[in-house]
């Protein structure tokens, strides 16, 4: 399995290939990871992950349909990313975006009415939500991973008191939407 991790940093994913701006990380291959296309073929990886990088990145859009492209169709795309009612969302001041458990649904097949911003269509495989430890004690970690529409209630009304604490996504390379 060919995997791309994409601003791996100095924890890259075993047997993975590292891709990282930093020269002090432990990437294999080194670029701007704002500039796009990245050094490799379309279709060239099975799996890319990004562990907290689209936080970072300076444009998600445009990062997530650079992962599509480099994943081969049926590959998954893996990210993890801090919720932003996190204290970890706001303490780094590289963090140029603060994401919830719905940031990413403009690629599923109901792109929420916003189907323009990109072609780019992704299969929700999973989103796992991981909350501060009291609130996960309590239960709550189950029900907003357990039925999706708990999770919207959560979201709306009880992520400030019930914070979040990281998120986790996995999706399948869609094709591209014909005509």
């Amino acid at each position: 399995m060919k995997i791309l991790d994409v601003g791996c940093g100095i924890n890259k994913y075993p047997g993975a290939i590292g891709l990282d701006r930093n020269p002090r990380s432990g990437a294999d291959v080194l670029c701007d990871l704002d500039r796009f296309p990245y050094p490799f073929a379309d279709g060239a990886f099975d799996q890319v992950r990004a562990v907290h990088f689209i936080e970072h990145a300076s444009d998600v859009i445009r990062s997530m349909e650079e992962f599509h492209r480099l994943v081969r169709p049926g590959g998954r795309i893996f990210i993890v990313t801090p919720h932003y009612t996190d204290f970890s969302s706001f303490c780094d001041p590289t963090h140029r975006w603060h994401l919830n458990s719905f940031s990413f649904r403009y690629f599923g097949e109901d792109h929420a009415g916003f189907g323009y911003y990109s072609p780019v269509r992704l299969r929700e495989i999973s989103v796992r939500v991981k909350l501060l430890a009291f609130w996960r004690a309590l239960g709550f970690e189950f029900l907003v991973n357990r039925w999706r529409g708990f999770r919207r209630f959560w979201e709306y009304y009880l992520c400030f008191v019930v914070r979040g604490k990281v998120m986790e996504f996995e999706f399948e390379r869609m094709e591209w939407p014909v005509g």
